[in-house]
């Protein structure tokens, strides 16, 4: 384990706006309570709460790998109008203790899966 420091920073933030995840024009995640991971100079990653993510859609699969500073992570394969794209979403289930802000929380690949953040809609 690894504690992120000025070589490596890790913060985690709420995000301020409304985040949806989309795939093939399905919305399967819509929260107001995105968590915003920024690790080093890595693109920042919005970790959905599981309650708003349409859980039905997802399978877990034995693939874990592990992170120095965050844990091992678990991954699911979405399946959605027959559609299958293994491994597309992960959850650190079991975080370090100097993560626990993403404790449980859903992350899509961005290249997989678009995230995105809704404008105000009046």
């Amino acid at each position: 384990m690894k504690i992120p420091g000025p070589d490596h920073p890790i913060t985690v933030t709420l995000n301020p706006k409304r985040v949806r995840a989309r795939i093939d024009g399905h919305v399967i995640a819509d929260t107001t309570e995105a968590m915003s991971l920024q690790e080093a100079s890595y693109p920042a990653m919005n970790y959905f709460p599981r309650k708003d993510v349409e859980m039905g859609f997802f399978a877990k699969t034995a693939l874990h790998t592990a992170c120095p500073f965050k844990g091992e992570a678990s991954y699911y394969t979405i399946t959605i109008d027959g559609n299958v794209m293994e491994n597309v979403v992960w959850s650190y289930e079991d975080p370090y203790p100097h993560m626990q802000a993403i404790k449980e929380l859903i992350a899509f690949y961005p290249d997989k899966v678009e995230v995105y953040e809704v404008e105000d809609e009046a």
